[in-house]
């Protein structure tokens, strides 16, 4: 269930950046509140996930699914470049995600 959590609160993640990219301060009140939802929920995920997970690793995963889906979202939505380059970087957040979770105990 803790994996779940981590998963759930990265997307969270994801739902944080993409929130902060259209709220403007106060002036869009609902992308603000948006904003705050998905930070509250993201973070509550991780705190719970980490109950079980090592939290360098709960946190090291989280932080990496928000910062590559945030990307590839960007990539997708949003017209942002698309270049070998960066998916060879996200690709090399999976592989050390992953290295983190087969190192793990």
């Amino acid at each position: 269930m803790n994996w779940l959590y981590l998963i759930l609160g990265g997307f969270l993640e994801i739902g944080f950046t993409t929130c902060m990219r259209f709220a403007k301060g106060w002036n869009d009140i609902s992308w603000f509140l948006g904003l705050l939802a998905c930070l509250v929920g993201s973070i509550t995920l991780v705190q719970l996930a980490s109950r079980t997970i090592p939290l360098g690793t709960a946190y090291a995963i989280w932080t990496a699914f928000g910062a590559a889906g945030t990307v590839i979202l960007g990539m997708m939505a949003f017209g942002e470049p698309v270049s070998v380059t960066r998916l060879a970087f996200i690709a090399g957040i999976v592989v050390c995600v992953v290295g983190l979770k087969l190192s793990g105990a």
